[in-house]
């Protein structure tokens, strides 16, 4: 129904999917229903939509929140959006780059707010640490991506990358479910993911400075195929001698290699390391 629905709209519109702006148009009633029941919504809800194309998955939003904003790049599509949804009260378009958007700007005030959208592949993590490093911070994020990025995101200690350091200091990921290509129009060559990003309001690890504790993250994951005293020599410009104190200091074995490190042992280094400035 969704499939048929979504090819007669876009012969209508005289217009195709558009691979530059990564555009898959989710056309299955299942993935939308598990979307929405994700992201536990009640009327007391305000949502940010990123990405919502045609409009199928907005409708489902604008019934169980209190607000939508749905926010969209693609003129042909938010001219579609404010035809389909003129009457709907809840729900606000805005045409914009979502990159571009500071969410203070997209919130009229303080209020709690939910990310929910099926996002473009080859944007997908900037998204996330959009949100996530914004000021206003959502209390949760709910995104189809690739199922391949979304695994990574929600790695534990052992297969922990940068990804998914920059998201868990953030929140708790859970891959809520995999999807076919089948769920799309057109169908990517890859399977998707419901990623489900619960926001902390108080992260068990705090970090003064964000800017400093990347770097030394960055530095420990810039040759992950090696020891971390390696690793953290050649990436933050210290001898191997030096690299292996700060990591003793940190209570950590200079032999580990960086994707074994949990959240809070990144932070123990980061500490020692800012130290030692």
């Amino acid at each position: 129904m969704l499939l048929g629905d979504t090819k007669k709209e876009l012969r209508r519109l005289d217009t195709r999917a558009k691979k530059g702006l990564g555009q898959n148009f989710l056309v299955d009633k299942h993935v939308l229903d598990r979307i929405v029941s994700a992201a536990k919504l009640t009327r007391d809800d305000y949502v940010v939509e990123v990405g919502p194309g045609l409009g199928v998955l907005t409708q489902e939003l604008a019934q169980s929140a209190g607000r939508v904003v749905a926010v969209e790049l693609d003129s042909t599509m938010v001219a579609v959006l404010r035809e389909k949804f003129a009457d709907s009260s809840n729900v606000e378009i805005v045409e914009a780059d979502i990159l571009k958007c500071a969410p203070e700007s997209l919130i009229s005030d303080e209020r709690d707010y939910k990310v929910i959208g099926a996002l473009p592949y080859n944007i997908a993590s900037a998204v996330l640490r959009h949100f996530l490093e914004a000021e206003h911070k959502p209390t949760m994020i709910v995104a189809v991506i690739q199922k391949e990025v979304a695994q990574s995101i929600a790695a534990q200690p052992g297969d922990m990358g940068l990804l998914s350091v920059g998201v868990q200091l953030y929140g708790k990921p859970s891959i809520v479910k995999t999807i076919s290509p089948r769920s799309f129009h057109p169908q990517p060559k890859v399977d998707s993911a419901i990623l489900r990003i619960d926001v902390y309001r108080d992260p068990p690890v705090r970090v003064e400075d964000e800017v400093a504790f990347f770097d030394v993250v960055r530095g420990g994951f810039s040759t992950p195929r090696k020891q971390l005293r390696n690793s953290l020599s050649y990436g933050l410009h210290i001898t191997s001698q030096e690299s292996s104190e700060l990591l003793e200091s940190a209570g950590i074995d200079p032999r580990r290699r960086a994707e074994t490190l949990s959240i809070e042992e990144w932070a123990k280094l980061y500490r020692v390391f800012s130290g030692k400035q």
